[in-house]
């Protein structure tokens, strides 16, 4: 690592992995995403059959056994492992080992954000209490539940000895995740971060526990429809489950070795609002400062902003809030900006959405495409005047945007990306 520096270490984007309801690695996730494919259906893993939202965004198809042994799946939660498996193919898409060793692993963390933790091994452990009593609870229960798991986890199989971590503030865990990650290669602590979320909370008790809150949509004669953000017919969010990770590196280290560099994270904000534990900020004022201070602090002009990420959970609250945030941010640009809701698609994936979004954020940079909002045919008044991207994807090219993510508490993240140039 290196000693004391008059200006800030650059930080970019040199690896991504994805497991999500729409394709468990990054390149089909994307494909999905353009294409404007819905990873929402009827709930396949239990019976829903007791709770009010019959509906999920699930990952199909999902096999761990390239990072953990049978084994070792037993022992490590559902959220866990879709972390893991998305730092694996983020480390192969860097192209870095397998397993780090030596000054590498020294000089590389692991950040990774989860809003419920091990919420699979909590609500069946609580039951195996409550039926057969304490002796009966298995002795993995605290490793596989607690939250830094992930991010241990990643550590302890991969190698990275370096600052490791879990941010836990709900649907905004996965955006503070990477904006922390970055600010650690920054000041010098890393020169490399394996940085994300992951969620895996698609249960009969914590889709209960949502439907006590009137949180979910009960859209259950039509799945694919069911998450649809800035509609004036939506009515909660789709649970869902997912993983992201990005390998984040000093732009020192990335030249040396010659890797390749997808994007730049040149900017971070975050704040409170210090409001309500659900709703957000009357005009989305808490939401707004940390858009403006992620922008600020990229160095970048309002304008110089094409596309934003939206949050967009498919709530009404929620929704209307963002919208005034980003009009309150961008002014007479907002019209201007692509303005895109992957949750349409996905669900509202929790502590990973943040880290599932700017992996789709980086690739819309990349590719000059911006995915589409589906289930978008009456839109709320409150988006009159500003391009949501409806139903079909769109071709444009622009070198900056911003991803945003908010969570329960009022606690807000935001990161800016910038096209990748010497």
């Amino acid at each position: 690592m290196t000693g004391t520096r008059t200006e800030p270490r650059r930080v970019v984007v040199t690896g991504m992995g994805a497991v999500t309801p729409i394709g468990n690695d990054v390149t089909t996730f994307w494909s999905s995403l353009v294409a404007g494919r819905p990873g929402v259906r009827g709930i396949q893993s239990f019976d829903p059959a007791r709770v009010c939202s019959r509906i999920a965004g699930e990952v199909v198809d999902f096999d761990s056994s390239a990072v953990l042994d049978r084994k070792e799946q037993r022992r490590n939660d559902r959220f866990t492992q879709l972390a893991l498996v998305a730092a694996a193919e983020a480390l192969h898409d860097a192209g870095l080992p397998k397993r780090l060793e030596g000054t590498l692993a020294e000089q590389t963390g692991v950040i990774v954000g989860t809003g419920l933790g091990g919420s699979m091994t909590i609500a069946e452990g609580l039951v195996t209490f409550a039926e057969r009593g304490p002796d009966r609870l298995s002795p993995f229960f605290v490793p596989m539940a607690i939250a830094n798991l992930g991010a241990g986890q990643i550590s302890i199989v991969l190698g990275c000895k370096g600052p490791g971590y879990a941010t836990v503030s709900a649907c905004a865990s996965g955006g503070h995740a990477l904006g922390e990650s970055a600010e650690t290669i920054r000041r010098g602590d890393a020169e490399v971060m394996l940085a994300g979320g992951a969620e895996a909370g698609v249960h009969e008790a914590w889709i209960g526990a949502f439907c006590a809150m009137r949180a979910l949509s009960t859209r259950n004669d039509d799945p694919a429809g069911a998450s649809r953000p800035f509609d004036r017919g939506r009515d909660g969010f789709v649970m869902a489950e997912g993983g992201a990770i990005l390998v984040l590196e000093s732009l020192e280290h990335a030249q040396e070795r010659g890797a390749h560099i997808h994007a730049e994270l040149v900017g971070y904000g975050a704040s409170s609002d210090a409001s309500h534990i659900t709703l957000p900020a009357p005009g989305g004022e808490g939401a707004a400062r940390a858009m403006r201070r992620a922008i600020e602090k990229a160095g970048l002009a309002i304008d110089e902003i094409g596309h934003v990420n939206a949050h967009a959970t498919s709530t009404p609250e929620g929704d209307g809030a963002e919208l005034e945030a980003i009009r309150s941010v961008f002014g007479a640009h907002a019209p201007r900006l692509a303005i895109t809701a992957n949750k349409s698609m996905l669900g509202h994936t929790l502590g990973a959405a943040g880290a599932i979004e700017a992996v789709a954020t980086v690739r819309a940079i990349t590719e000059g495409c911006v995915p589409p909002t589906i289930n978008l045919v009456d839109p709320d008044p409150a988006a009159e005047g500003l391009d949501l991207v409806p139903g079909t994807a769109r071709s444009v090219r622009f070198d900056a945007a911003l991803s945003n993510s908010f969570g329960f508490g009022g606690q807000n993240s935001a990161v800016v990306f910038r096209r990748w140039a010497e």
